[in-house]
């Protein structure tokens, strides 16, 4: 009994105490169900009320692609608003690369078939501007260096019945668009060339565009391009002007939904030039039949035709230094850069063979300047210790050491002063003026730092360094004094040296051995030499015809300038280029006109007075200077300068003959186009220039976005 009564109580404790524990169980599930359902709710409120807003432009900005709008590239004009380089509208065909990535292999390969088919381009080429540069298999030049969301162009200027024909295919082309954008063109008014004033342009490289992003520089993109040469390249960030931006909506295909806003592109600037298109196309057919005439000249010296490989013409306007006209041969067509340039293109403009059509002879070749360096050396002369009553013997030869210097054609004038020297071109009497300095201020060979008052005054005409002209690549030119010898002398030494210890008896042999032992010494036959513009001094047509310049205008130095004005859109004037005058030469008045009076019978009664036969010489006041420099190994480079109190008019042809046999016809041909000269006759009205003059006044720029002469100025333009 005890045991069962005392068994009943103690079996009855557990199931109370399991039931508890279940309850407990239960209240805690419920718990971690009620908080897990509060988290859920909580971070469902979070998302979409509190923080929607935010996710909600996230989303929105993974749909939304920003593309660049190129935009259309400034003009460039002549002085009277004549278009020199404009835009035309090309059909590109680019391909989208993200949608290009998500196809596969095989269906990719037979898309840039078709499309290599329906634009005439290789399908491996187009594949190749597809890879971003960087990609393995990418080349440099091709490679796409841009966003990698932006359209790449795989063909421009496609004819447009192509254009059309793909975009009415569209399921034929997926992921190809067709676009019609801005293209350089070049309008040629009267046919004129004028590439290398011009320039050329070409895709921005990743290092020009790692600099761009670097100083912040917005105007500059992957799909950019940029000035490479001439006014392109000088005024290319007032030229590009300020690309746009399209934003469009795709789907998660990356398919284009449709625009979802824009910032409009700003067209770039137009530079207004001093260039007049019809004395640039005068001056470009006389060089051409300049050189043409020439090549089928035979040289008595030689044996054969002159080579005549390249020229330049130089026009100024003597009184503030604009350049009027400007042409160098060879040159090259500037379309050919547009849209891309071939290799093989651009291995014949890199071409020795073909002359190396892209070096401007103008302002980058460097030549021995012959006798028209002696207008600058007579300036010298007489500003030291002689004078206009001076008298030299011009004979046949002058003896320096054991070396004959011969004038030419062996001409004998007998005792003459400056003024007949420089008329007839006497070498003899000048050589005369170089030993008379190389022994009163420098005879002693090795004292580098010797007196050379003509040496002092080719630099103050701003000989031996680049003139400032608003184009790019300027060559300085080189002045050979002693400090230039002992420099070349230590440079070279070590290469000569070697030759010499080789022995031989033969040119070079001798020259080595020469001079390796004293090849720094300046000797008087250097000094005879560097009077007539012979030897090793060099200059460039520009800086020749800048300093014929200084003749005209009384003494001033001004930097070339090709560009008058930067013009906006919408004709208001951003930026006037004034003329830059960098100083006056310091030599004395009296010998600045002693020498231009000296020169104004040249074409009466000197060297090029056989050419100007008939011409007004009384009314057009041409004073002239021929030149014909003697280069060992080539034949004599043809010069002649010439100017009046307005213009300065300059041609030099390479291996071409004498100054004014090769040079003069076309010279005269271009003061008759300058003054409307007809025969004997001057008639204005039938210059190149209005009144014969440059117009000093800009061209308009109407609101209808027509550019009108000056002269035509009316209302509702920009002066």
């Amino acid at each position: 009994m005890v045991s069962v009564g005392s068994g009943g109580p103690s079996t009855q404790k557990p199931r109370a105490s399991s039931a508890t524990k279940g309850r407990l169980r239960l209240f805690v599930v419920q718990a971690l169900v009620l908080s897990l359902f509060v988290t859920l709710f909580a971070r469902l409120w979070y998302l979409q009320v509190l923080g929607g807003p935010a996710y909600q432009a996230q989303a929105a900005e993974q749909s939304v692609r920003e593309l660049v709008v190129q935009p259309a590239r400034g003009l460039i004009v002549d002085d009277l608003g004549r278009p020199l380089v404009a835009d035309r509208t090309s059909w590109v065909v680019s391909i989208d690369r993200t949608l290009l990535l998500k196809m596969s292999t095989r269906v990719r390969s037979t898309l840039l078939k078709r499309l290599a088919r329906a634009v005439h381009v290789k399908a491996r080429t187009i594949r190749s501007r597809t890879l971003l540069c960087g990609e393995p298999g990418s080349a440099v030049g091709t490679c796409w260096n841009g966003s990698p969301y932006q359209p790449v162009p795989v063909a421009e200027d496609v004819k447009q019945e192509t254009a059309i024909s793909i975009m009415e295919r569209g399921e034929d082309f997926p992921s190809v668009l067709v676009d019609a954008q801005s293209v350089r063109s070049y309008p040629a008014p009267y046919g004129v060339n004028a590439a290398h004033l011009l320039g050329y342009l070409s895709p921005i490289t990743s290092d020009e565009l790692d600099a761009a992003k670097a100083r912040h520089d917005t105007s500059l993109h992957g799909a950019s391009v940029v000035g490479r040469a001439g006014l392109e390249k000088s005024y290319d960030r007032y030229l590009r002007g300020r690309p746009g931006y399209k934003r469009v909506a795709v789907d998660s295909m990356g398919r284009v939904l449709g625009d979802s806003g824009q910032v409009r592109a700003r067209a770039g600037d137009t530079v207004v030039t001093s260039i007049d298109a019809r004395v640039q196309a005068v001056v470009e057919r006389q060089l051409a039949h300049t050189i043409n005439i020439a090549r089928g000249t035979f040289d008595k010296v030689t044996g054969r035709n002159y080579a005549a490989d390249s020229g330049a013409v130089v026009v100024l306007d003597a009184q503030d230094g604009r350049v009027v006209a400007m042409a160098g041969s060879p040159t090259y067509d500037p379309q050919e850069w547009v849209g891309g340039i071939s290799t093989r293109q651009l291995a014949r403009l890199y071409s020795a063979k073909a002359h190396n059509p892209l070096l401007f002879r103008a302002t980058q070749g460097q030549f021995a300047p012959g006798s028209t360096w002696k207008p600058i050396m007579t300036t010298g002369a007489l500003d030291d210790d002689l004078s206009t009553s001076t008298r030299l013997d011009c004979s046949s030869g002058f003896q320096v050491g054991n070396r004959l210097f011969k004038n030419y054609e062996s001409a004998s004038y007998g005792y003459i002063g400056f003024d007949k020297a420089l008329q007839i071109s006497c070498d003899t009497f000048f050589y005369r003026v170089g030993y008379h300095f190389w022994q009163k201020y420098g005879s002693d060979t090795s004292d580098v730092h010797a007196e050379d008052p003509l040496v002092r005054t080719a630099k103050l005409f701003g000989f031996g360094r680049p003139t400032g002209i608003d184009i790019p690549g300027e060559a300085s030119g080189r002045i050979a004094d002693r400090t230039w010898k002992r420099e070349y002398w230590k440079a070279n030494k070590g290469y000569y040296c070697t030759i010499a210890k080789k022995g031989g008896y033969d040119y070079l042999h001798l020259f080595a051995r020469e001079f390796c032992a004293e090849g720094y010494r300046y000797r008087a036959g250097d000094a005879v030499n560097f009077v007539i513009g012979q030897g090793d001094t060099l200059v460039t047509p520009l800086q020749s015809a800048r300093a014929y310049a200084a003749f005209a205008n009384g003494g001033t130095l001004y930097e070339p300038r090709v560009a008058k004005a930067v013009v906006a859109p919408d004709g208001r004037v951003v930026k006037r280029i004034p003329p830059a005058r960098i100083g006056h030469v310091k030599v004395s008045q009296s010998s600045l006109d002693y020498v231009d009076q000296a020169l104004l019978g040249t074409a009466k009664t000197g060297t090029t007075a056989w050419k100007f036969i008939g011409f007004p010489l009384d009314k057009v006041h041409i004073r002239s200077k021929t030149g014909s420099a003697e280069v060992h190994g080539k034949q004599s480079t043809s010069w002649v300068a010439s100017y009046d109190k307005r213009y300065v008019v300059l041609m030099m042809v390479t291996q071409g003959g004498t100054g004014s046999g090769t040079s003069g016809p076309a010279v005269r041909k271009i003061w008759e186009a300058l003054y409307g000269v007809h025969g004997s006759d001057v008639h204005p009205s039938k210059a190149a220039l209005p009144d014969a003059r440059p117009p000093s006044r800009l061209p308009v720029f109407a609101r209808d976005g027509q550019i009108l002469p000056p002269a035509t100025a009316g209302t509702g333009g920009t002066r």
